[in-house]
């Protein structure tokens, strides 16, 4: 894949490039997104450089989905909705077409081993591809009414500009989700990619280019870490933007609502978790393991639904510890994301490793045992050895706070309501696992656990076709699946009358 740009011709004279979207005509631009050139006499115009504030308008402006004449949305004809779906999947055979480019640079920018990144890709180019169908589904009503001489009648318009702000962990997936969803409903979007990844934002902008999707639609303003929080305020704070999206920790995700507040946006988060893996007695311990390692040491631990709190019942502890910790020194391997082989990559920073053995260091001091790892790994300073701890209690901080590393602390309990209890005592509730062969209690367990997500048997629970998001403080909305893209779009009431 070539990064620098082949820039599409200019569409800005074609009205039916204007019309699949809700935005005025856009300004002059060569680009969805500032990128740099290697071609003698193709290089992006370079703006007078000017503060934060300015830089992040110009690009909202840009997106243009709302304007100052109120000009009525025109996006949802049904010409439109079929054009929107065929860029999008246009979208989506590019990435398909580009995936071990784009996996390299997810993992040159995170580390992720390389498999990862390129599950990763599939997963992410699987929203555009999923979000294209979901464009010409987006459904009106005509509702019943008591008098004779009226019809009423529910349309669905897109909101308008949406900023999306988006983590380094899934530095593609997490972009792919939100914005193919907002491209569907007929918005625009201004993407800020987190300062640790941003060349994977950068490069799905040059295969929007590249699928013709009409420039200033898709905008990317990356930004260094010292500049973050004023580029979130900025775009939060904007006039034209009517929709904010963020996946991130909840502390940064109640600074941004605190910021859309004042303007009342529509707003949907995907923010922290502390999932509980609860081991139920009757559970098949071989099968428990085995999700066990694929929830808690994907990404190395560095998921928003991975495993957090172990929970395992008296009567198989000691049998899944033993399974657990023999599993994890044959199959996980740390190294260098482009080595074969390569399970572990490193941690994103070295704050990052200073939580794990914060964590770490803490649950050893009130009584944990190390059962395997416990400090950081020979291969570098940001990489931390896949750690197991026995003996944890509701106390320490791994059972309290969300890791975000290769650690699993195994709590001990005796009964169901004792498990739940300790599952729920938190503030949080994104993802919740538990391994059960009773079905009554399958049953129970899943409906009391306070998640929005519930993996039963199963460890691995993220699907395009289904709802993703949390309750209590993980987060507000839902993303991905037929629910997604109604975060996107107003619903209007039309009252019709003289009939």
């Amino acid at each position: 894949m070539v990064l620098s740009p082949q820039l599409p011709q200019s569409t800005e004279g074609d009205p039916k490039m204007r019309l699949k979207f809700r935005c005025p005509p856009p300004p002059p631009r060569t680009a969805a997104a500032c990128l740099p050139s290697d071609q003698p006499g193709r290089s992006v115009p370079r703006r007078k450089p000017q503060n934060v504030d300015c830089r992040v308008r110009d690009e909202v402006g840009r997106a243009g989905a709302l304007n100052t004449s109120n000009q009525s949305p025109v996006g949802h004809e049904p010409g439109h909705l079929r054009e929107r779906s065929s860029l999008l999947r246009k979208w989506y055979d590019l990435m398909m077409q580009n995936k071990d480019d784009l996996a390299k640079i997810i993992t040159a920018e995170s580390g992720k081993p390389l498999a990862e990144a390129q599950g990763e890709m599939v997963y992410s180019a699987l929203f555009l591809e999923w979000f294209s169908e979901e464009a010409r589904r987006v459904y009106g009503d005509i509702i019943p009414t008591s008098s004779k001489d009226r019809r009423a009648l529910v349309l669905k318009q897109p909101l308008g500009v949406a900023s999306i702000i988006t983590p380094w962990n899934f530095p593609s997936a997490m972009i792919t989700r939100k914005v193919g969803a907002a491209l569907a409903a007929g918005c625009t979007v201004v993407v800020k990619p987190a300062e640790d990844t941003p060349f994977s934002a950068l490069a799905l902008a040059q295969l929007a280019n590249q699928a013709g999707i009409p420039p200033g639609v898709y905008n990317v303003v990356p930004c260094s870490r010292a500049k973050a929080k004023e580029v979130g305020e900025a775009l939060c704070t904007d006039p034209l933007v009517s929709k904010i999206s963020f996946t991130g920790s909840t502390a940064t995700g109640k600074i941004l609502l605190h910021h859309a507040a004042n303007s009342v946006k529509r707003v949907s988060m995907e923010l922290g978790g502390l999932a509980p893996f609860i081991v139920f007695d009757s559970a098949n311990v071989d099968q428990a393991v085995k999700g066990a390692m694929a929830s808690k040491f994907r990404n190395a631990g560095q998921t928003c639904v991975c495993a957090n709190r172990f929970l395992v019942q008296r009567g198989i502890h000691d049998s899944f510890v033993k399974k657990f910790a023999e599993a994890m020194k044959t199959n996980l391997r740390v190294g260098n994301g482009f080595e074969e082989g390569t399970t572990q990559g490193p941690l994103i920073n070295e704050k990052a490793v200073e939580k794990v053995e914060k964590h770490v260091s803490d649950a050893v001091s009130k009584g944990a045992t190390i059962v395997t790892g416990g400090k950081r790994h020979q291969y570098g300073r940001n990489f931390f050895e896949p750690t197991l701890l026995s003996n944890v209690t509701k106390d320490m901080l791994c059972s309290r706070e969300e890791t975000f590393g290769p650690l699993a602390p195994v709590i001990k309990f005796d009964t169901e309501e004792e498990a739940i209890a300790i599952a729920n005592a938190t503030d949080v509730g994104l993802a919740g696992y538990f391994y059960s062969q009773d079905p009554a209690q399958i049953w129970r367990v899943a409906e009391q656990l306070e998640v929005g997500m519930v993996g039963v048997n199963e460890g691995m629970i993220s699907s395009v076709e289904c709802p993703f998001g949390g309750v209590k403080q993980s987060g507000l909305g839902r993303e991905g699946s037929k629910y997604g893209i109604d975060e996107y779009l107003e619903v209007k009431y039309v009252c019709y009358g003289s009939v």
